[in-house]
C-alpha cells in the first residue's frame, strides 16, 4: 500500500513566540504530536511530504495579510518540526493541491491512503482533505495532529462536514 503523511502550514509564523496572537496553537502540544506521527508514518513506509502556504512578497500582501510571506524567516518550517524527507512543497491557496508540482507528485505515487495533520482544521488542513479526497485515496485527519484557532462550534461544524464527504478523523 502506498501511504502519505501530508504536513500542512507548520511554519515559524503560526508557531514561534513572535507570531500574531491569532494563531493561538498551543506550540510545544502541537508540534510534538506532529513529530510523532511523522515519526509513527515514516516508520510504517508512508511518503512524509510538507506543504507550507507562501504569499508572494509584495508590498499588499506584507501589509494586508503579513504572515507567510516569501522569502521571509517566517514563511519556513518550524525549526521543531521533524523534517524526514526533503518533499517540501509551496502553496498559495488552502487545499495543498493546488500546489501544481505537489499535484504532480501526488498522482505520480497514486497514493491509496493520504493522511493529513497540522495547520489548521478550519482552514488549510480542511481544505487539503478536501482535494485529497478527489485523488480516490482513502482520507484521514490525524485529530491530535491537527490543530484549530476557531471555536469549538466552528470546529465541530467543518469536522462534521468532512465527515459528510468521508474524511475520517483518527
Amino acid at each position: 500500500m502506498i501511504g502519505a503523511l501530508i504536513v500542512v502550514d507548520m511554519q515559524n509564523d503560526y508557531l514561534w513566540d513572535k507570531r500574531k496572537t491569532m494563531f493561538n496553537y498551543n506550540t510545544d502540544e502541537l508540534v510534538a504530536a506532529v513529530n510523532s506521527s511523522i515519526k509513527k508514518y515514516s516508520a510504517e513506509g508512508y511518503d512524509i511530504i510538507y506543504l507550507s502556504q507562501v504569499f508572494q512578497n509584495i508590498i499588499t500582501n506584507r501589509k494586508l495579510i503579513g504572515f507567510s510571506i516569501a522569502n521571509t524567516p517566517g514563511a519556513e518550517l518550524y525549526s521543531g518540526l521533524d523534517l524526514v524527507s526533503d518533499l517540501c512543497f509551496d502553496k498559495h491557496l488552502p487545499d495543498s493541491f493546488t500546489s501544481l508540482a505537489f499535484k504532480k507528485y501526488a498522482k505520480s505515487r497514486n497514493f491509496e491512503n493520504i493522511v493529513i495533520c497540522g495547520l489548521d482544521l478550519c482552514g488549510c488542513v480542511g481544505a487539503t482533505a478536501k482535494g485529497a479526497l478527489k485523488t480516490g485515496a482513502k482520507v484521514f485527519i490525524i485529530d491530535n495532529s491537527t490543530g484549530c484557532r476557531f471555536s469549538k462550534e466552528k470546529e465541530l461544524k467543518n469536522r462534521r462536514k468532512l465527515q459528510g464527504y468521508g474524511v475520517k478523523f483518527i
